[in-house]
């Protein structure tokens, strides 16, 4: 597959992934790939939490609440 002017080609995943997790709510750095980390799309815009943030928000995030009100 090749990549095009709109983006979604295998040359932006590849790219994507070679990037640090960065936590959405704290700004935690992740070292590596994890596991444990939560993924959420929030009005088209990608995000992730790290497991502090996730567990601590567990319930908001399994509600489907966005993050302005956790």
């Amino acid at each position: 597959m090749t990549s095009h002017p709109g983006g979604g080609g295998e040359d932006d995943r590849a790219e994507a992934e070679t990037e640090p997790l960065v936590c959405a709510r704290c700004g935690r750095r992740a070292d590596s790939f994890r596991p444990t980390w939560t993924f959420s799309v929030e009005n088209g815009v990608p995000r992730h939490y790290c497991e502090k943030c996730s567990r601590d928000h567990l319930r908001a995030i399994e509600g489907r609440l966005d993050t302005q009100w956790w």
